[in-house]
């Protein structure tokens, strides 16, 4: 499940890809985002640790994407937030995988397979899904358009 930090992360960073290059306060993105000032700027500094936003600091001080919203998927937000995608450590592909403590056979467990298969399917989703298609669902000309 998708832990409330990592939807206040998606939501403001889809608001930095709105911005469209311009600097956004911590109070702004809160705003925007509907999320608390102060839990904002804790995530806002992990992202920034992990080079998915830069920062300025200072009277005119805000926070950027670091790279084109087009290059930063949903997957990757997600993984820096609420770490691996997959719902049982034993199907992550990545770093994360480890066996089961409860399994006593890995290859011979029933629920693996359909574990894997939801992990592989949520993956393709979310490592397709970039910011900036996010950042035109519910943008205001959007909605002017689809009137």
């Amino acid at each position: 499940m998708l832990s409330q930090k990592a939807k206040y992360a998606l939501r403001a960073l889809v608001e930095l890809a709105r911005a469209d290059g311009a600097q956004l306060t911590a109070g702004e993105l809160a705003l925007r985002a509907d999320a608390p000032r102060k839990f904002l700027e804790a995530i806002l500094l992990e992202l920034s640790r992990q080079r998915l936003v830069t920062s300025r600091r200072g009277k005119f001080g805000g926070y950027v994407l670091a790279r084109p919203p087009g290059e930063i998927s949903f997957a990757e937000i997600i993984r820096v937030i609420d770490g691996p995608l997959a719902l049982a450590p034993c199907v992550s592909p990545r770093l994360h995988f480890r066996k089961c403590d409860d399994c006593p056979d890995r290859d011979a467990c029933t629920l693996r397979e359909a574990l894997a298969r939801a992990r592989d399917a949520s993956a393709d989703v979310l490592e397709a899904y970039s910011l900036s298609e996010a950042a035109t669902i519910g943008a205001p000309d959007a909605r002017r358009s689809a009137e």
